[in-house]
């Protein structure tokens, strides 16, 4: 069974958990964001779609993002004042965005650290999700 296949699949049945359909612009739109992992904004996405599926609108670009956000299959990720970022990365993760190209990076976070950080809250909370965001710049390799 080819990957596409097994991606139409987890979404269908993801879809179908939260009481929606699969249609042929959310599976385009997921399997865009699956193609390339470099956290596009709904901009980018839309241009990437578009050479496909020329008669796709922006606001339908946007209601697949929202819905598949809404389902959980991918994550929706801030920068401050910047454009909203997709990110179909679902295990725990930090990102690292570099402020000088403007690129989002996935950072692998080890268990332990993520217990360590949950064992800080204060008595009583439970956190459901944690979001660690790394902003600099690449270090200048040493010539």
């Amino acid at each position: 069974m080819s990957t596409a296949t097994l991606n139409a699949d987890a979404l269908a049945q993801k879809l179908a958990d939260s009481g929606l359909r699969s249609t042929p612009q959310r599976e385009f739109v997921y399997n865009v964001l699956l193609k390339k992992r470099d956290h596009p904004t709904a901009d980018e996405v839309f241009a990437r779609v578009k050479s496909e599926l020329p008669t796709i609108s922006l606001a339908t670009v946007y209601n697949c993002l929202e819905t598949l956000a809404q389902c959980g299959l991918i994550r929706v990720v801030n920068f401050e004042r910047g454009p909203t970022r997709y990110c179909p990365n679902l295990k725990p993760h930090a990102h690292f965005h570099d402020d000088q190209t403007g690129q989002t990076h996935d950072i692998d976070l080890p268990p332990e650290l993520l217990g360590q950080v949950s064992s800080i809250l204060p008595a009583g909370y439970d956190a459901k999700s944690v979001e660690i965001i790394f902003r600099g710049k690449a270090a200048k390799s040493a010539n």
